[in-house]
């Protein structure tokens, strides 16, 4: 069994895939190719935003993003503990300061109450000015943007949307990597959206927003390739990468984003009554990047992976030690009392396989082995 079934993938789209890819071989035009510019479009033309410029992965994307909105060093940036390290990264490599923020429990996403509180205690501190936000569309659904935006307006904050899981997730019918002054995605082989290899987008409706985004991603051209009038990025998309998430980019939109959350759904009707299922907020329709249930404790998550895996079925942990926690800032010591959500979920999460090519036998055994698991530790193995 595969956790993300990228082969089952392959072979329903290995037609399309296969000719685009001997298209790029024939023709020979490797780096942001036509193809690239037709992905551009229809990755736009989807979110419902202006403008799109892919890059060469979605770290890439965060720190051109971050860079276009001259964020640097003085300048604090806010951004939830518990998500990957690169959404922190990119702050620290633009020299800015990110400010660590809990998270909601059920939703996995930035709590815009200790946002607006970590906002005001750097505000009262003095030593840096709040710049920006980088909320992430963690395991699918979006952040609570409503909110989000709202503190952003309140203390004249840019938001960058990091939407590296959440690509096909909505608010209202309103898709993710809409949110931001500028949002980003990831093309990484196990998102929702993936390529065979890495890859990212930047969405914005701001022209001149895009126009500085075309520039750093190669080497911050001016007129021509070798007119160089800002510091820059070497972050084109392949070709062969373009040709890859088009016919993928089609299967999501006609029938992989309606199977994620079929089988999502089937997983919650299962579970509920044994773990903490994962809550999607009325209006709101995850893309489901991962199906993660939260467990009573550290050793029944660590039992259950273990049984898991004993019996053929994979799983993983996203995120075992949140950022601020991280050794590579080991001497963060902004809000830790308010970061208490983050360390838990760390112990306590565990996802599930979930991809478009599931069934429904396939998930229900899987809740079958976990309920039985459960039971075997509850009742003292």
């Amino acid at each position: 069994m595969e956790f993300i079934d990228l082969k089952a993938q392959y072979q329903a789209l290995k037609k399309d895939i296969d000719a685009g890819i001997q298209e790029v071989l024939e023709n020979g035009n490797y780096i942001l190719g036509q193809p690239v510019k037709e992905l551009e479009k229809e990755l736009a033309e989807y979110v419902g935003v202006k403008y799109c410029a892919t890059c060469a992965n979605g770290t890439d994307a965060l720190q051109i993003a971050l860079m276009v909105l001259d964020i640097q060093k003085g300048d604090a940036v806010f951004v939830p503990s518990f998500t990957f390290y690169s959404t922190a990264e990119v702050v620290s490599l633009v020299g800015a300061t990110p400010i660590f923020v809990d998270v909601d429990e059920r939703t996995f996403n930035i709590d815009s109450q200790k946002l607006e509180k970590a906002v005001e205690e750097v505000i009262q501190e003095g030593k840096l000015k709040p710049k920006a936000m980088i909320p992430v569309d963690l395991f699918g659904q979006p952040a609570n943007f409503d909110e989000i935006t709202r503190i952003a307006k309140k203390y004249n904050l840019k938001i960058i949307e990091d939407g590296a899981q959440g690509f096909g997730g909505e608010i209202r019918k309103k898709k993710a990597c809409s949110f931001g002054d500028i949002s980003t995605t990831s093309f990484f082989p196990a998102k929702p959206l993936g390529c065979y290899g890495d890859g990212g987008a930047i969405f914005t409706d701001d022209e001149k927003l895009h126009e500085l985004i075309l520039s750093i991603r190669v080497h911050g051209k001016g007129e021509f390739k070798y007119d160089n009038v800002r510091v820059g990025l070497n972050s084109r998309l392949d070709t062969l990468q373009a040709v890859i998430l088009l016919p993928k980019l089609r299967a999501f939109q006609e029938y992989e984003l309606v199977n994620r959350n079929q089988f999502a759904n089937l997983y919650t009707a299962i579970l509920k009554d044994y773990v903490k299922i994962p809550i999607v907020s009325e209006g709101f329709l995850s893309s489901w990047a991962q199906y993660t249930i939260l467990l009573d404790s550290q050793e029944e998550r660590d039992f259950l992976q273990v049984k898991l895996k004993e019996a053929g079925i994979p799983s993983m942990i996203y995120y075992p030690k949140p950022l601020h926690k991280q050794v590579v800032y080991k001497d963060y010591n902004f809000n830790l009392e308010d970061l208490k959500i983050s360390e838990e979920l760390s112990q306590k999460v565990l996802s599930l396989p979930m991809h478009p090519y599931l069934t429904e036998e396939t998930v229900k055994n899987i809740c079958d082995k976990v309920i039985q698991i459960i039971g075997e530790f509850r009742n003292g193995r």
